[in-house]
């Protein structure tokens, strides 16, 4: 098995140091469900949400988070980020969304937190958003989809079964 890398020789918690390393192209990409009922969905749809358009409002808080990940997570990297991109796909039979964030840098360290960061954040705004008319809203299955670049090369997570 690999060693942790944000454990130093004595176990404790380090930083990894990058400095050495040159920027190369990165990407990952995360998923989250935000499971809302259909009643609740149907007002998010419609545009009905009394604070305002819920999913304008969760994309942008998702990019801003990915931007401020390295103030959320103590021991990631500051990264300039090319781009930030929330998409939502709404599953009627499912009663929920799926947010997915995709983020991409040329860097010296990978983005995959940056993306999770994001879908997570952009979910808890829906939750936000919503919670008034239900408070039982769930947030389930963040996960990475996908990463590419960088020393552990390209990685897919497995199919849903």
């Amino acid at each position: 098995m690999e060693r942790l890398s944000h454990l130093d020789d004595e176990g404790k918690a380090r930083m990894v140091d990058v400095g050495s390393k040159g920027p190369t192209e990165r990407r990952a990409r995360a998923e989250v469900y935000v499971d809302l009922g259909k009643d609740v969905l149907a007002e998010v749809l419609e545009g009905r949400i009394a604070k305002g358009d819920s999913l304008a409002v969760a994309r942008i808080a998702g990019i801003q988070a990915a931007k401020k990940c390295s103030e959320l997570i103590p021991l990631c990297h500051l990264l300039s980020l090319d781009v930030v991109h929330i998409e939502f796909e709404a599953e009627k039979a499912g009663s929920r969304i799926r947010i997915v964030c995709d983020v991409a840098c040329t860097g010296k360290t990978g983005v995959e937190m940056e993306a999770l960061t994001g879908a997570a954040v952009a979910a808890l705004t829906i939750y936000d958003m919503c919670k008034a008319l239900d408070k039982g809203i769930a947030i389930d299955g963040l996960r990475l989809l996908s990463k590419e670049g960088g020393k552990s090369g390209d990685w897919v997570a497995a199919a849903d079964s």
